[in-house]
C-alpha cells in the first residue's frame, strides 16, 4: 500500500474553510505554539505569507516572524489575517473544567 505524505495530505485538506477551521481550533485548544503554527499551513495553503502580505497590507518579514512560533501576535494582526483568509474569531464558552456557581 503506497503512503501518502502528512504534509500533502494535510494542505490538500486545508483548502476546505470548515476544516481548515476546525483544524486551527484544534490547534489553539492545544497551545499557542501550536495554533501559530496551524495557522502558518493555512496560510501556505491559502496563497503564502506574500499574497497575505499583500492583502492585509502588513509586512512580509513582520508576517514571517508573527507566525513563527516564537511569535506572539497582536489582536488586530490576528484579525487582519483571519480576515484576509476568510476566518473570524469566535468566542464560545468553556464547559470542560468550568467552575460551578455555588
Amino acid at each position: 500500500m503506497p503512503t501518502v505524505n502528512y504534509k500533502d495530505y494535510l494542505y490538500e485538506e486545508l483548502k476546505d474553510k470548515d476544516y481548515a477551521a476546525g483544524y486551527l481550533t484544534a490547534c489553539y485548544e492545544d497551545s499557542l505554539e501550536s495554533f501559530l503554527v496551524g495557522l502558518r499551513d493555512v496560510v501556505e495553503v491559502h496563497g503564502g505569507v506574500r499574497e497575505l502580505s499583500n492583502t492585509t497590507e502588513l509586512n512580509r518579514e513582520n508576517l514571517y516572524k508573527l507566525l513563527s512560533e516564537e511569535g506572539n501576535p497582536k489582536l488586530a494582526s490576528l484579525h487582519s489575517i483571519l480576515s484576509a483568509l476568510g476566518f473570524k474569531l469566535q468566542i464560545n464558552v468553556a464547559t470542560e473544567g468550568k467552575k460551578e456557581a455555588a
